[in-house]
C-alpha cells in the first residue's frame, strides 16, 4: 500500500532521544513540534537542539543556512494538544516504562487527527502492546533511533502486530528523508539492535566487576579491535545505567534468558545515583 503524505512531526519528549528526534526531523524538512510536559525540560532540549546545530557550523558539518531553516521549522509546547493537534506523525520518546507509554498514547488517540501515526522510540519494549492503548492500534509502529540521534544513522523500524502496511510504508520513507539507515523487524522483546547490545553491554560491565581490565581498556578493545564507533561502557554511560537496567530487566524476564541478567555492579551504581553522563559520573567522568 502506498505511503500516505507527512509534512508535521510532533516529538513528545525533550529528553535525551527526544530533543535529537526533533532536530533531524526538522533539518529533514518537516514542520516539527517538540513537547515536554515540563516547560524546564523543554527549553533546554531546543537549547539543545540549538547548541547541536551551532557546533555543526562551527565543524563545518552543517550549512548556516541549513541550521537557520531548520530552527524556523522547530517550534516547542508543554500543552499536548497543541503539539499533536495537526501533526500527521507523532513519535512518542518518553522514559522507558510501559505504564507511561500507554498512557500517552491514550491520551494521543483522542487529541490527534484521524489518520495520524502513533509512533514509540522504545527499544525493547512491545509494541503489540503498546498500540493495544491506542484507539487505533492499527496506526501505531515503532520507530528506534539510536543516540546521538544526529550522528548515528540507524533506525529500527517495528511492526506491531497491528501495524497496517501503508503505516509501514509511510515511515519507511520518513526514515528515508531523514536519512537513515532502516532496519526492519518484528515486534520481539529487544528487537534486534537492543537484544545484541544489551548483551554485549551486560558481559562488558561483567568484566569491570570481575576486574579484567578497566572500564577505558575495554571500550577501546572494541573501538579498535572490532571497529565499534565507541565501547560498550562508554555508550552504557551516554544512554543511562538506569536505563540499561530497566531493559535488561525487561529482556530477563520476558525471554528467560540469564546472558540478560543485571550484573550486581550495574544494579549498586544505579543504587548510588551513578546514572553516567545524566549524572556527571558512570563508568567515566563527565565534568564537562
Amino acid at each position: 500500500m502506498s505511503p500516505q503524505p507527512v509534512e508535521r512531526i510532533a516529538v513528545l519528549g525533550a529528553g535525551t532521544m527526544g530533543h535529537g528526534i526533533a532536530q533531524v526531523a526538522a533539518m529533514s524538512g518537516y514542520e516539527t513540534t517538540l513537547f515536554d510536559i515540563d516547560s524546564a525540560s523543554l527549553d533546554q532540549g531546543l537549547e539543545r537542539v540549538r547548541a547541536n546545530l551551532d557546533k555543526g557550523v562551527d565543524r563545518g558539518k552543517v550549512e548556516a543556512v541549513l541550521r537557520d531553516e531548520s530552527l524556523g521549522r522547530l517550534s516547542g509546547t508543554d500543552v499536548l494538544a497543541d503539539a499533536v493537534g495537526d501533526a500527521d506523525l507523532i513519535i512518542e520518546a518518553a522514559p522507558e516504562k510501559l505504564s507511561i507509554k500507554q498512557r500517552i498514547f491514550s491520551e494521543v488517540s483522542d487529541l490527534a487527527p484521524n489518520g495520524a501515526i502513533l509512533a514509540s522510540n522504545t527499544s525493547s519494549l512491545s509494541v503489540s502492546v503498546i498500540a493495544a492503548s491506542a484507539v487505533d492500534p492499527s496506526r501505531v509502529v515503532g520507530m528506534h533511533f539510536f543516540n546521538p540521534v544526529h550522528i548515528l544513522k540507524l533506525l529500527e523500524v517495528v511492526r506491531a502486530k497491528q501495524t497496517a502496511d501503508d503505516v509501514l510504508a509511510t515511515v519507511q520513507r520518513v526514515g528515508e528523508q531523514m536519512n537513515r539507515v532502516i532496519v526492519n523487524v518484528n515486534d520481539v522483546p529487544g528487537f534486534a539492535s537492543s537484544r545484541l547490545g544489551i548483551v554485549l553491554g551486560l558481559e562488558a560491565i561483567r568484566m569491570v566487576e570481575q576486574g579484567v581490565a578497566p572500564a577505558e581498556d575495554i571500550d577501546k578493545a572494541m573501538v579498535h579491535g572490532y571497529k565499534h564507533p565507541m565501547g560498550p561502557l562508554r555508550l552504557t554511560d551516554l544512554v543511562g545505567l538506569d536505563v540499561r537496567l530497566a531493559i535488561a530487566e525487561y529482556l530477563h524476564r520476558e525471554l528467560e534468558a540469564e546472558q540478560f541478567c543485571p550484573p550486581a555492579l550495574l544494579r549498586k551504581m544505579v543504587a548510588e545515583g551513578k546514572l553516567g553522563k545524566k549524572s556527571g559520573e558512570g563508568f567515566y567522568r563527565w565534568d564537562d
